[in-house]
């Protein structure tokens, strides 16, 4: 909290030494802990007051309640998206698909043998 080294807690020992004297060095001490732990109390009642008074917490949970709704909503974007492409690409199986379809009548048709129209007409009178 004050970044104190062993050198400086040292160097406030010995002046605190040979300002109070060794008699009164304990009192002192006991004093200034009191001190100290009041300080700390009446920051620490401080700050509640002023977190309850802001409502800290509240406004803490809306803002991560607000972050998953952004996350939410950058999630549906990206859903959106896929579906798009999706569409997209089963639109242009269909289209394969049924240009397979009909390249393949066009094929079997093809194959299919034909007779000609003298061969018809002599099949069917005799």
């Amino acid at each position: 909290m004050f970044d104190i080294g062993l050198p400086e807690l040292l160097l406030v020992s010995v002046v605190a030494l040979l300002v109070v004297g060794p008699d009164r060095l304990p009192e002192s001490i006991r004093t200034l802990s009191l001190w100290l732990g009041r300080f700390r109390r009446s920051f620490a009642n401080i700050k509640q007051e002023i977190e309850n008074e802001i409502g800290a917490d509240e406004i803490r949970a809306q803002i991560y309640n607000e972050s998953i709704l952004e996350d939410i909503a950058k999630s549906k974007e990206t859903l959106e998206e896929v579906r798009t492409e999706l569409t997209g690409a089963v639109a242009e199986v269909d289209g394969s698909v049924n240009d397979l379809k009909a390249e393949a009548t066009l094929n079997f048709q093809k194959q299919q043998p034909t007779e000609p129209d003298d061969e018809k007409s002599r099949n069917s009178s005799g």
